[in-house]
């Protein structure tokens, strides 16, 4: 069992599949992502530490249902910026950006979804040695420059996140938070199997993405993972017609 609560009763309307991915994960003050978020928003901490998570990857079959996948639609590169919040029980992502290498799925999902989307230039390579090379740079004038550059690789066996420890607070996150312009708060359900984890390696040569929404990460290696694949459902946004504080 992966969730901890009933998938909605509505059915899914996109299917995607997320390859290479990279979690790189920093702690961060609580009143530094206070600061930055929505304040509706109730920070969700583990042990009373906020976290900041720069998560690269690549997507593929990105099609909404019953939809085949077209190749220059369904398939680009991602990089997103985020942190952690929960509402009644909830616990889900909020993301600062999601940079995208496709102009089309950037304007459709900062209008169906109210996401903080931004075009970037976005080259990744993968070599023999099971290495992934991933260099994005942001153009799009809506937000601060950001770049990112980086090589990774798996490095432990695969293995599920275990209820209760850090690494399953961090990645095992079933649903998502945003704000429209007006101000109102939603939640956008997900699914999919636990992740397939494993432990990782970086070197990451540039990352001035957290940098450009003024959040300065600790001088320290950040915790890493890395799941080769995973397939995941999504759901319309639910609006939410209530105020929420930290808890």
């Amino acid at each position: 069992m992966s969730r901890s609560w009933p998938l909605p009763a509505k059915p899914w309307i996109m299917h995607q599949i997320w390859n290479d991915l990279l979690f790189a994960h920093w702690p961060v003050p609580v009143e530094i992502i206070r600061e930055r978020i929505p304040s509706p928003l109730p920070i969700d901490t583990f042990e009373g530490t906020a976290w900041i998570g720069v998560v690269p990857f690549h997507m593929t079959g990105v099609t909404p249902r019953g939809i085949p996948a077209l190749p220059y639609f369904s398939s680009f590169p991602e990089i997103n910026v985020r942190t952690y919040v929960t509402i009644h029980g909830k616990p889900g992502v909020y993301f600062f950006s999601l940079d995208a290498h496709n102009k089309f799925a950037v304007e459709a999902a900062r209008t169906l979804f109210h996401l903080p989307y931004f075009y970037s230039q976005i080259e990744v390579k993968r070599t023999s040695n099971n290495t992934t090379l991933y260099h994005s740079v942001r153009q799009d004038p809506r937000a601060r420059q950001g770049e990112f550059l980086a090589e990774y690789r798996p490095s432990s066996p695969i293995r599920h996140a275990v209820a209760g420890t850090l690494e399953y607070w961090l990645t095992e996150r079933y649903c998502l938070y945003c704000q429209d312009r007006r101000g109102t708060i939603y939640r956008g359900e997900i699914d999919h199997d636990l992740w397939p984890l494993q432990s990782a390696e970086a070197e990451i040569s540039m990352n001035t993405l957290p940098a450009s929404f003024g959040i300065k990460l600790p001088e320290q290696s950040p915790l890493l993972h890395f799941a080769k694949q995973l397939k995941v459902k999504i759901w319309a946004l639910e609006k939410l017609n209530e105020h929420f504080s930290d808890e």
